[in-house]
């Protein structure tokens, strides 16, 4: 008779199976029902609605999202092409949100069918999906983005409501910016005799600075004897910035968040003179600073460090051929990662304090940070060098986070202009704060986002003259909401309150043996 662990790894291999083929929803039907109670009974998959699972982690906690986030828009489109076939797609307003690269999960999804029942259907974590009956703009205007069936761009624009524009300025510019020429507009708005639309819409462009499509909406509509009155839908203007139109809507989009955030940073950042200080003074007074920050930005991060751990290990004192246990290994190779990549940020620190560009600086070195954070583990054979050659190339999320980082493709476009941003900024307090909350946002790497975000934070620091700041452990989730507030709703101001406070009230102590328990070996990347 088989054993209980025998029949376990059955099931798992058919759980397997189906993984291999790319299958991240699981209907009833899919699973014979010994292994779906099996897989249930030991957390290998997750009920999200009656005969419809998820696969999931063992080891996942209570209140653990991160599974169900990751898997959302797959198990949206997987649903909701079982019950409407290819005759449904999304609102407009979030078709919208998805073509300008804004993939925060919604605590809402509403899509339009004509045979929806007008009904809410109750998913895990506070989300849901809401069926309109409603007609769907013609099959030529419905595209597959994601996987997702989607508005186009025109057809989104033309079918929005007018708050849309209010309640989400910077997607709406962004996709916006992303048309050329406006036949594809004007053609919907023809047939549908959409005179007040038009008028919304020449308005909108007008706003961005694309004054010759504005112009020929207008001029088109009337010329066919529409009565068009050109109306503003935006609530507030952003501050002069120039929109390339070549750019891909997720690129604008970044930029615009950056105009949108910066007022506030400098708003909320706290007031004072820096503390400018001589090289040597300096790099003394980071060098001071090391242990309290090793151990506080890598217990943030669910490493079970101790400051003799972080010493020792600086000291050159760590051999992975030790036979240390596993846990202990883990911990060892980020204390001795962190230690190197400290020093490589310490010879970016001379380039800045010599008078260099420190947004020019980090984007030279912020390579070379990595390859060091990560170095020990690439001795052991843990990773493969190739792994540090670049930015990621998978997808990432982000633990317990509706934020999703964008796909790996579009890191490659954000990065370069992320650096130009930073390159290009003159208040130092915008470096300090934008600078570490777009590089977590982006998420370009698949693991130390964070650490990378804090050496980047500093670096900046040390440019403006202030002191490195240290992000103490205690802190760890009034400086995760913080981070999600600005991911999710674009909301900067606990952020850089949050930072200013780091920045003006040292870490005096930082050594709590509770932190660690606190932490829960929870990393920041799944």
């Amino acid at each position: 008779m088989a054993k209980p662990q025998e029949k376990l790894a059955q099931s798992l291999k058919v759980l397997k199976d189906l993984q291999q083929k790319e299958r991240i929803v699981l209907r009833t039907t899919d699973l014979s029902r010994t292994h779906r109670e099996r897989l249930l009974a030991n957390g290998f998959i997750r009920e999200v609605i009656k005969g419809w699972y998820i696969p999931t982690r063992p080891d996942e906690g209570a209140g653990e999202s991160t599974g169900w986030y990751s898997s959302f828009w797959e198990f949206c489109t997987a649903y909701l092409n079982h019950r409407f076939g290819a005759a449904w797609c999304l609102s407009p307003e979030q078709s919208l949100n998805l073509h300008s690269g804004n993939k925060t999960i919604p605590k809402q999804v509403l899509i339009r069918a004509p045979k929806a029942s007008n009904k809410v259907t109750l998913l895990l974590y506070e989300t849901a999906v809401l069926d309109v009956r409603a007609t769907l703009p013609e099959a030529k205007n419905i595209e597959i983005l994601g996987g997702m069936r989607v508005f186009s761009i025109p057809a989104a624009l033309v079918a929005c409501s007018p708050t849309y524009f209010h309640q989400f300025p910077v997607e709406a510019r962004s996709v916006l910016t992303s048309i050329k020429e406006p036949s594809a507009l004007l053609e919907i708005l023809l047939e549908g005799g959409h005179s007040t639309i038009a008028g919304r819409l020449a308005g909108a462009f007008h706003s961005i600075g694309s004054v010759k499509i504005a112009e020929d909406i207008v001029a088109i509509m009337r010329s066919v004897g529409y009565d068009v009155r050109e109306e503003n839908p935006f609530a507030k203007t952003l501050p002069e910035f120039p929109l390339r139109k070549e750019t891909s809507p997720s690129v604008t989009r970044l930029c615009l968040m950056w105009q949108q955030m910066k007022p506030l940073v400098i708003e909320n950042f706290p007031k004072g003179e820096s503390k400018s200080s001589l090289l040597m003074e300096t790099l003394k007074n980071v060098e001071d600073a090391y242990v309290k920050d090793a151990y506080n930005s890598l217990s943030i991060e669910g490493y079970r460090v101790s400051p003799e751990l972080i010493e020792r290990v600086s000291k050159g004192d760590w051999n992975p051929d030790k036979n240390e246990r596993d846990g202990e290994l883990r911990n060892v190779l980020a204390a001795r990662g962190y230690w190197q990549a400290f020093q490589a940020v310490k010879e970016s620190l001379k380039k800045v304090l010599r008078g260099q560009n420190a947004g020019l600086v980090a984007e030279n070195d912020h390579g070379t940070w990595y390859r060091e954070l990560f170095s020990p583990s690439v001795v052991t054979g843990i990773l493969r060098l190739s792994q540090l050659a670049g930015y990621r190339g998978d997808q990432v999320f982000i633990r317990r986070s509706r934020h999703v980082p964008p796909p790996r493709e579009t890191v490659r476009e954000l990065m370069p202009v992320f650096f130009n941003l930073l390159k290009e900024e003159t208040n130092p307090e915008v470096r300090v704060v934008l600078g570490h909350f777009f590089f977590v946002y982006i998420h370009p790497y698949m693991d130390g986002n964070g650490r990378m975000a804090r050496f980047l934070m500093n670096v900046m620091l040390v440019a403006g003259g202030w002191p490195w700041a240290i992000i103490s452990m205690e802190n760890r989730m009034t400086y995760f909401e913080a981070l999600e507030e600005a991911s999710v709703h674009q909301n900067i101001v606990p952020f850089a309150q949050f930072i200013g406070k780091c920045v003006t009230t040292p870490v005096e102590n930082g050594f709590d043996p509770n932190d660690r328990k606190r932490a829960s070996c929870e990393k920041e990347e799944v």
